[in-house]
């Protein structure tokens, strides 16, 4: 399902991923951090769309920062269970990886859109 919006179909991807991802660790029986991650690497592309659906140039800056904060958050998780070994390094490198494009990705649309940094 691809769109004419490279961070659209980027966080999509994402989330796809995040939600493999997240089937593996419950299948490890790992509940509690699982959904934290789950919540917030899905969260990326929902608050993707709302901006593109903004009303106004601030409600775009605002769901777009959002979803910025978001993948700060998913990275986090990513490295917390990594650190805890529920996630292999191969597994982390790629989530990482891509949760890091997506965050440079905002980043620069938000530095665009309003003229400084996230």
């Amino acid at each position: 399902m691809k769109s004419n919006n490279v961070i659209q179909d980027k966080s999509f991807a994402f989330a796809v991923k995040v939600i493999n991802t997240s089937k593996l660790l419950q299948s490890k029986h790992e509940y509690i951090l699982s959904k934290q991650f789950l919540k917030s690497g899905t969260s990326i592309g929902a608050n993707i769309e709302e901006a593109i659906g903004a009303q106004s140039k601030a409600d775009f800056i605002s769901k777009l920062s959002i979803a910025y904060k978001e993948a700060r958050e998913t990275l986090y998780w990513v490295k917390l269970l990594s650190a805890t070994e529920f996630l292999s390094m191969e597994i982390t490198e790629d989530l990482i990886s891509d949760a890091e494009e997506i965050c440079r990705i905002i980043g620069k649309i938000l530095i665009t859109t309003k003229g400084v940094d996230p």
